[in-house]
């Protein structure tokens, strides 16, 4: 794919733009399947690789309990709420805050309600389609970025003003 071609995170709107997306997203942890779904949502804003969203229905519920740390606030989104992840039998550590949500997100983004966005740093492997992701820099945001992607992207020590 040639650089005209990719998607430049700067043509990406503010405030964010929310939509569907049909392609295969997946979250490997532990040689464990997490979530897997064709039926995720997609947060675009201006200098941010896409932040996918599962329906709770194709995440491994079993496995996410609330978090134990404190939610955090989107001016555009609302108040979110973290996930940690426990495979069963102990048979990996717990990873803590490796997702977030909105139970009751603001009038622009209700379809977020009962979706979880997963942290790419804090797995083993995400997924879109049949390309693994590179996590978005930093640890603070949630993008995902695939070759069809140009940044620059926000996240990386020094870009927190733009």
């Amino acid at each position: 794919m040639g650089e005209k071609e990719k998607e430049s995170v700067w043509d990406y709107p503010r405030p964010p733009r929310l939509e569907a997306s049909q392609r295969r997203l997946r979250v490997v942890h532990a040689g464990l399947v997490v979530a897997d779904t064709s039926r995720g949502r997609r947060i675009l804003e201006t200098s941010h690789p896409p932040v996918y969203y599962f329906p709770a229905q194709d995440v491994a519920m079993q496995w996410m309990r609330p978090s134990g740390q404190r939610g955090t606030f989107c001016e555009f989104k609302g108040v979110a709420s973290y996930w940690d992840l426990t495979l069963p039998d102990g048979s990996a550590p717990v990873v803590r805050g490796v997702a977030w949500s909105y139970a009751a997100p603001s009038a622009a983004y209700t379809d977020l309600k009962d979706h979880l966005a997963f942290y790419a740093n804090k797995v083993d492997e995400c997924w879109v389609d049949d390309e693994q992701v590179v996590p978005q820099p930093g640890d603070f945001y949630g993008g995902w970025i695939t070759s069809h992607l140009k940044g620059p992207f926000k996240g990386a020590p020094g870009t927190m003003g733009w």
